[in-house]
């Protein structure tokens, strides 16, 4: 087996895929409660499509990326199909939406939250082994069975609490802190996943794929731009007890014409 290093560049990495994913979990449960307080399922689901970006598309996706960039092989350049990279993007994305979408609709009842919380950890799981499955390099992969089982049970118990909390948040500070336990159940995962490799064969350089740099990081910058253009429109937008409000606000005012009317 060949000696790996997951912190090359010591804890800048880590440090950079932990705020990420926080980042992109706040923005993630800002939409959701304003999906809260939609007055139409077209609106709610616009919002809840906002928050599956943010948390699948960056507090999971860039997140494995971002820690990615500190792993390296003794020996073995590591090159990425640019496919089942995008593939495993993909995944995230819509996995968190399918959770997303039944606890936002159906509510926190338990058949929902802890089918939504499968879904999306079996999901995040997945995309997580995916963007490993992407790697492009001389050496051969393996994994310890009993830790890639454990990264699966946490991958679903992070997602399940995840919607749960995408349900019951609500206010800045209960948002904030919310993400940042987020952050730590996704990184949590990552790290556990990744203590399960192992590679073996001989030194060299890659055939195929495109060099991490090239393809991850404008990737990266694509859906990390994405994100901020989003936590943009949703520090913009009214707050969910705002939306309540105005939506009070305007149903006295409906009441009280009525009543001149009659």
């Amino acid at each position: 087996m060949l000696e790996l290093d997951h912190f090359t560049y010591g804890i800048v990495t880590p440090l950079l895929a932990y705020l990420t994913s926080c980042i992109g979990a706040a923005t993630g449960l800002s939409a959701t409660s304003r999906a809260r307080a939609a007055r139409t399922s077209r609106e709610r689901a616009t919002w809840l499509l906002v928050g599956a970006v943010a948390i699948g598309g960056t507090a999971i996706w860039v997140m494995h990326f971002v820690a990615m960039l500190g792993f390296t092989v003794e020996g073995m350049p590591i090159n990425y199909d640019v496919t089942t990279t995008i593939v495993s993007a993909v995944v995230a994305v819509v996995v968190v939406a399918v959770g997303l979408m039944l606890v936002g609709f159906k509510g926190d009842r338990l058949p929902y939250l802890l089918g939504g919380g499968v879904i999306a950890g079996l999901g995040v799981a997945a995309m997580h082994y995916m963007g490993m499955a992407a790697m492009r390099m001389t050496g051969h992969v393996h994994y310890t069975g009993w830790i890639v089982a454990l990264s699966v049970v946490i991958a679903v118990v992070a997602a399940t609490a995840a919607l749960w909390l995408a349900v019951h948040v609500r206010g800045w500070l209960a948002t904030v802190g919310a993400a940042l336990v987020m952050g730590v159940a996704v990184a949590g995962m990552h790290y556990t996943g990744m203590s399960a490799v192992h590679v073996s064969g001989s030194p060299g350089i890659p055939t195929d794929g495109t060099t991490m740099f090239n393809l991850i990081g404008p990737l990266i910058l694509v859906i990390v731009g994405l994100t901020l253009t989003l936590t943009f429109i949703v520090a913009m937008w009214p707050t969910e007890d705002e939306m309540r409000e105005q939506e009070e606000l305007e149903e006295r005012i409906r009441i009280a014409k009525e009543r001149v009317r009659a």
